[in-house]
């Protein structure tokens, strides 16, 4: 675990760790506060310092983190335990740490920053955890279907880091062709041996690898040599030298590598007893408890080839036969006149034993002193027979005994056995020592392996899952669309959350982004899943991994951002819109015409018309910024705002009405969608049907006296609807919007207009495309203002027409009669000022056909219809009439 340290500067955070251990460390600077952040809650480490620089914010205060910048790391650090230090960032840094180990001032620690060149930024907090890189409740995990469930350990921890801190475009790159390659291998593949490289140093430093770790690390070396010797795997190594480079911070072409596997693999066999070599068998004897033997002789034997430790090994087997003998002269005799006594219960015990506490082998019995003694056989060793002692010379107890000849046996055999462990440990130091020169081969292959693991168990799941490798292009900025060719953008065919398998049937979306979005739909409508499932795609493809589509072609973008929801912080006094601006305040920061912004609801946690102005303004800077992204919003006053953008683009998450009611499609489409579904939403997650009943009365009193107002004031400006707001003497003080708006009904026409000539050209296309003859080419749709007639011109044809009601509800119908329908619509009540739109058609069949098409579309897109069950009637035409 490495030493921490935080410091600040014009360029943005720094962070720089220690590693003790490796006697490296490594900068990384230019970061945000969120990936400094990130970073802390994804690192342990054993010391935590903060730069004095971290106090010198930008409002000129010394109250870290009290004003603006600095309160998200101030928050995640107060809770930490961490000292301040000042000084050069790195090199007094370093002090501290040859202070904290005790380490001498010559030792030198070694530079492994790798230059980042063009490399991604780091993804901030939000993002991470809204992606599941970091493991978040309630959010699907981003790292557990990008692996099997049987890949654990150091390969995960290289994905998360790689997500984390998404490499440069060339080594992203490089990745994405290893997998490739990995994913159409025919040859067996190694095991590939996993052992962390900070374990291994420390190790080897203090001589303390075992034979275990020694078997551990020549596996490492074997593996590398196997991948080098397999035509196909050979590729594969050669494009991992890269990524392990950025990695380990160490330089190392390919002929070096092999070659130092070779000397170092060779070094180890030489030694080491390897697993199938079975010259050094524990000693046994008839006698004497296996057990014995086996726990005495087990902690040295079969570790080192037995030509390097013949002498000793020659010793202890000795000293075990002596053993034997003198187990045999004086127990076995004993033991054989007990077990040739025939006696009642309560007769006379005995048998040779293993002490295990005592490491001894001696007599345990009772009862076998004979009452008189008649020279039989076993009485003199009977009589050789004391009490066993201790290492202190107290008794162990009352049934156990031995004999000076065997004591001094036992003692013969474990001054043996001792030199032949400590022969053992002599060698495997030496050989530690020796390995000190290579340990450079020695970490660059262990954390060549970890990736190799990890990519091909990534290339082993992407292709179960049915993943694809995306077509990674490098971006050179997105600001002016028209002269761009659309292979700069980003376009995924087919993309599926990540979270979900193909076999599940999920919806999957098309995204060409040549600009920025700005989304809208229904609650529930997919908005959330759709930004974060376009997010997971963009970071997979930055990284050189597989991704959740059918195809897609993917830019390397400078950043990915995700914001979601946020939550009010308590510890930095600032409330859930506060943290929101916050974000949103580092995210347009960051954001360069490189970069991916995706936004989720913007400003919802404020008041909505202030509210609205602000996502407006946003938009306009994301928008001049040229960035690609998508901005969710339910903000639909957002459209009336004069706003000055060029590049952005509306799209909407689908509708359909299925028997009356409105449905998500959960598809991406062009448009807007302002149903929101919100009192659908309230009764289905369970909220009492009379309070929803009376949301839905009170929104009609809302809509009706914004109706009202809009006919009463056509030329008030405002914004949505005039209030009266107290002011600070109590008084009531008339407030107007500060923008100008056209009147309600005026622009509800005008959507219609646009809607009803946008779906019906479409119509024409398809049967067109379908050879069918029409007279009918274009959609001219006209108006029938409040009190006006249809012209003359229009009797004895056909039409379509959309009555605007003044309940803001629209009526779809079709007549061969458009005077006579008006006059009527208007003797209803409450419909004498009824407008209507409506365009001619040639024949009452195709008028059917179009009346059907505008009642289910109109509904899907967001429009309230109040005769939308008439869209399924038997005699209405189906926009797939002549399918």
């Amino acid at each position: 675990m490495p030493v921490v340290g935080i410091s600040h500067s014009a360029r943005g955070y720094c962070i720089n760790m220690v590693l003790e251990t490796m006697k490296t460390y490594s900068s990384e600077d230019c970061l945000t506060e969120e990936a400094v952040v990130t970073k802390l809650r994804t690192c342990q480490y054993h010391y935590l310092f903060l730069h004095t620089s971290l106090r010198r914010n930008s409002c000129g205060t010394c109250n870290w983190g009290e004003f603006g910048e600095g309160g998200l790391l101030w928050g995640e650090c107060s809770s930490r335990h961490f000292d301040w230090f000042d000084g050069n960032p790195v090199s007094d840094l370093l002090a501290k740490v040859k202070e904290l180990y005790s380490i001498d001032d010559e030792v030198t620690f070694r530079n492994t920053t790798v230059s980042s060149g063009h490399r991604a930024r780091p993804l901030t907090l939000g993002t991470s955890t809204q992606i599941g890189a970091i493991p978040t409740e309630g959010i699907p995990s981003l790292l557990k279907v990008l692996l099997p469930s049987n890949c654990n350990g150091l390969p995960v921890l290289y994905i998360r880091e790689l997500l984390l801190n998404p490499p440069s475009y060339e080594i992203a790159s490089k990745i994405q062709a290893t997998c490739k390659l990995m994913s159409s291998v025919t040859c067996s593949i190694p095991e590939f041996t996993c052992v962390s490289s900070a374990k291994l140093v420390k190790l080897l430093e203090w001589r303390e690898v075992n034979h275990m770790e020694f078997c551990r690390i020549k596996n490492v070396l074997d593996e590398i040599l196997q991948m080098y010797s397999t035509s196909e795997l050979n590729e594969i190594l050669k494009h991992l030298i890269e990524p392990t480079w950025v990695a380990t911070g160490l330089e190392i072409d390919f002929e070096t590598l092999v070659a130092g596997c070779e000397i170092a693999s060779s070094k180890i066999g030489e030694i080491v007893s390897l697993d199938d070599e079975n010259d050094q068998k524990i000693n046994s004897f008839s006698f004497i408890p296996h057990e014995f033997f086996e726990d005495m002789e087990s902690k040295w034997k079969g570790r080192i080839k037995r030509i390097h430790i013949d002498d000793v090994f020659t010793a202890v087997e000795k000293a075990a036969e002596a053993l034997h003998i003198a187990v045999t002269e004086d127990f076995v005799p004993v033991v054989s006149r007990i077990k040739a006594i025939v006696a009642p219960l309560g007769g006379p015990k005995g048998e040779i034993s293993y002490a295990r506490e005592q490491e001894a082998v001696w007599f345990k019995g009772k009862r076998f002193t004979p009452n008189l003694w008649a020279g039989s056989p076993g009485e003199e060793q009977i009589k050789q027979l004391r009490h066993a002692l201790d290492s202190k010379g107290r008794k162990v107890g009352e049934e156990w005994f031995t004999t000076p000849k065997v004591e001094a046996a036992l003692t013969r055999y474990h001054e043996a056995n001792a030199k032949a462990k400590e022969r053992v440990l002599e060698i495997l130091r030496g050989l530690a020592a020796e390995l000190q020169y290579s340990i450079n081969i020695l970490v660059f292959s262990s954390m060549l392996l970890v990736i190799a693991k990890a990519l091909f168990a990534h290339a082993s799941e992407g292709r179960r899952r049915r993943w694809v490798f995306p077509t990674l292009v490098e971006s050179h900025g997105f600001e002016d669309v028209k002269s761009l060719d659309k292979t700069h953008g980003m376009k995924i065919s087919g993309l599926l959350p990540y979270w979900f398998h193909i076999a599940e049937g999920v919806v999957r979306n098309d995204v060409d982004m040549q600009s920025l979005f700005l989304l809208t739909g229904p609650n529930g409508g997919g908005k959330s899943s759709l930004l974060r499932s376009i997010c997971a795609a963009a970071l997979l493809g930055i990284c050189g991994l597989m991704v959740p589509a059918e195809s897609a072609l993917i830019p390397y973008f400078d950043s990915i951002t995700l914001h979601m929801k946020s939550y009010d912080s308590p510890a930095d006094k600032k409330s859930s819109f506060q943290v929101e601006m916050s974000e949103l305040r580092s995210i347009i920061g960051g954001t360069t015409n490189r970069s991916l912004v995706l936004v989720d609801e913007i400003c919802r946690g404020t008041e909505t018309a202030k509210g609205t102005c602000i996502a407006g303004s946003i938009i306009e800077t994301l928008d001049g910024i040229g960035c690609l992204g998508i901005v969710s919003t339910h903000l639909h006053g957002i459209f009336t705002l004069p706003l000055n953008k060029k590049n952005t683009v509306h799209k909407a998450m689908g509708t359909t009405s299925i028997d009356g009611q409105i449905m998500p499609t959960w598809k991406l489409t062009d448009g807007v969608c302002k149903e929101s579904l919100a009192f659908e939403t309230a009764k289905r997650e369970g909220i009492p049907e009379h309070i929803v009943r009376r949301a839905e009365y009170l929104y009609q009193l809302v809509s009706a006296k914004e109706m009202l107002f809009a006919e009463n004031f056509p030329n008030e400006e405002k914004f949505s609807t005039c209030i009266n707001v107290n002011n600070l003497n109590g008084t009531h003080l008339h407030s107007k919007r500060f923008l100008s708006g056209a009147n309600q009904m005026e622009f509800l026409r005008e959507e219609v207009e646009r809607a009803v000539t946008v779906i019906c050209q479409d119509h024409i296309k398809d049967l067109k495309c379908k050879k069918i003859a029409l007279e009918l080419t274009e959609i001219k749709c006209l108006i029938i203002g409040t009190r006006e007639l249809p012209p003359p011109s229009v009797v004895g044809s056909s039409s379509v027409y959309v009555m605007f009601r003044p309940d803001k509800k629209l009526y779809v119908g079709e007549t061969d009669d458009l005077e006579g329908r008006v006059r009527r619509h208007r003797l209803k009540e409450g419909m004498h000022d009824a407008s209507f739109l409506y365009f001619l058609v040639p024949g009452k069949s195709l008028a059917c056909q179009f009346e059907s098409l505008l009642i289910n579309q109109l509904s899907g897109q967001g429009f309230q219809l109040s005769n939308i069950a008439d869209g399924k009637h038997r005699n209405f035409g189906t926009s797939n009439l002549y399918t």
